[in-house]
Order: structure tokens, then sequence, then C-alpha cells
């Protein structure tokens, strides 16, 4: 019966994370076109949600000696990146297609297995990314000549660059003794990504008022502060926290299997309240996206206990993010850290 409970209880919160997460872009993109730089949008994001978690930070202090790498790599990739090149990606193009150009992350990932780790993989993982990269190919249209923004593009494929480089950084120490708690990772990640989008951002240079007036979300008036409150709150810090505690009632594969939502989240939510509108050809394209990545990610090879491997994406795509998380993770560590670093994985880092 407790077990019973507990699985309902983290399908639950594995549910609101995937809903928390695909809300940010939804948020963000008024603020973004009411004259916010999407650098700016990241920054107030980021920056507020590490205030919050400022308390976290200090009860888990002794990660700055004994994980330094970790919560650097976290910072740089899960938070600053993804984020910042999925914000960029919007301003360009619509929510759900940067989501979804996202979800690539595992095939990306398999490329690095198979080419940089020179470790065969399966044939179902090669199918899941024919399925990935054929379905992209319906999302932007390539029969159009590429006419889809290729900026956009690119920039929301960085983002999913950066969420393959953190899946390689959290196998890393796996056969550790220490556990990094991954609530004290998410913590520090979000202070040092804060601190390098402070400088990269340049945030004095931003226009407050914005903050102070009302965006436009398809016709419809909201407060600014209300958007950005939603995005720090809801978006970052309930679905950072949600996502870790979930993958601790779940195995990783399922909070990552149900972390595919998010994607599906996103779109819906920017159809209904952002008015973009994908037609036929892209909404089968997202769905063989979504299809692809979940054989992929469920396919990788598991290496031997010896040997680091990169993660798969299902346990990863609860944690990008600014993804990216997804973040779209499987990790084959097999020591204590490993075990948190798998949780911290699911818990996405996608936007």
């Amino acid at each position: 019966m407790h077990a019973s409970q507990g699985r309902s209880a983290g399908l639950g919160l594995a549910l609101a994370s995937a809903f928390a997460f695909g809300g940010s872009g939804v948020a963000a993109k008024p603020l973004i076109e009411a004259g916010l730089d999407p650098l700016h949008v990241v920054w107030l994001r980021v920056a507020g949600a590490a205030l919050v978690m400022l308390p976290v930070a200090w009860r888990h202090r002794d990660l700055l000696r004994r994980k330094p790498a970790l919560l650097v790599g976290f910072g740089l990739l899960a938070v600053a990146g993804v984020q910042a090149f999925y914000f960029a990606s919007i301003s360009r193009i619509p929510v759900g297609v940067a989501l979804l150009i996202e979800y690539l992350a595992p095939a990306l990932v398999l490329g690095w297995v198979r080419f940089v780790q020179r470790r065969p993989v399966t044939r179902a993982a090669a199918l899941g990314v024919l399925l990935a990269v054929g379905g992209l190919s319906c999302v932007v249209q390539v029969w159009s000549g590429l006419s889809f923004d290729l900026i956009g593009l690119l920039l929301a494929l960085a983002a999913a660059c950066c969420q393959v480089g953190y899946f390689v950084l959290s196998d890393q120490g796996s056969d550790e003794a220490e556990q990094a708690d991954p609530l004290g990772v998410i913590a520090y990640g979000l202070l040092i990504g804060a601190l390098v989008l402070t400088v990269v951002a340049r945030p004095w240079g931003m226009d407050w008022a914005i903050l102070g007036g009302s965006a436009d979300m398809d016709g419809s008036s909201v407060p600014a502060w209300l958007l950005l409150g939603w995005i720090v709150l809801i978006a970052t810090v309930l679905a950072y926290v949600t996502g870790v505690i979930s993958v601790r009632r779940l195995s990783p594969q399922v909070a990552g299997v149900v972390a595919c939502l998010e994607a599906v989240v996103a779109t819906v939510l920017a159809w209904v309240l952002l008015g973009e509108h994908l037609d036929a050809p892209q909404i089968l394209g997202g769905a063989l996206v979504l299809v692809g990545a979940f054989i992929a990610q469920s396919s990788t090879p598991k290496a031997p206990p010896s040997e680091p491997v990169a993660a798969s994406g299902s346990e990863s795509a609860a944690a990008s993010r600014g993804d990216s998380a997804a973040v779209p993770g499987g990790h084959s560590g097999t020591g204590a850290v490993g075990r948190d670093e798998k949780e911290l994985s699911a818990g996405r880092t996608a936007p």
C-alpha cells in the first residue's frame, strides 16, 4: 500500500514538474516581446531562483569543497547555457518548436557514445535517432527551403548541445562513495549560473520599467511582474524541486518518460495562450521527435560497471533545461554519487 501511494505521489510530482517547466517559455515570450532582452529574462529567472534556493546552498556548502567541477558544470551547462540559448531561440521561433528541437539531445548523446567513447549502439537506438531527425525535418519544414529562422534553429540546437554536455558531465565520479545531494547541486548550479549570466547579460543596462508595466499575451494584458513570478517560482524553483523528488519515488526511466510531456505541455500552452498554431506536418514531426527521443534514450547500451558512460536521455529530460534541462538521461554509475546524479539528471535542466 505504501509503495503504491509513494509511486502515485511520485507520478503526480513528475507531472507537476513537466507542467511547470513547459510553461516557462509561454511566460517568458511576452516579456521578450515587451522589450526585455532574452538574456535579461534568463538572468531574472536564474538570479531570482538562486535567491530562493540560497538557504539550501548554505545547508550544503560542503559541496563547494567536494564537487566543484560538478557544480561549475551544472551552472554553466544545465543552467546558464541551456536557458540562455532556449530563451534566445524562442525570441525567433515558436516555443513548441524550440522545445521539440531540444529533444534531439538524446540522439546527440548517442553520437557521443558511438564516435567519442567508441561504443556500439543498438539498432533500436539508431532507429530512434532517425525518427527524431525525420521528425525535426517536419517541424522545421525543410521542404520549404529552410525558410524557417535559421538563427533561431541554431540557438535551439545549441541548447540541446548544452544538455548533452551536462549528460556527459553527470556521469563523472559515479563510482565514488560520497553523495552529492541533488538539491544542493541545483542550488549551487543556480548561483553559479546567475554569476555567469550577470557578466554576460549585464543586467544594469536592463529597462527595469518594463517589469512595472504589462505584457501582451495573445491580445490579453498581463502584469509583467506576474509573468516573472511564474518563471522564477513555478517554472524554475518548483519545477526543479518536484522533478528531483519525483525521481526519488519513481525510477529514473519512468520520471524521464513523464518529462517528455514537457514538450507537449509547452506546445499546447503556446497554442492556447500565445496563438502559436502548428500545422499538421509540424504536429506529426513533433510526435516523431518525442517517439524517437524515447526510443533512443531507453535503448542506450550500458557500459561495464568499471567504465563511466554518457547518460541516455530518459533520466535527464526532467532535469534541463534550462534547458534544459531537460532536460531530456540514464547513467551507468553504481556508486552513491552515481545514484544521486541520476536523480539530479532526471530532474531536468530544460527551460
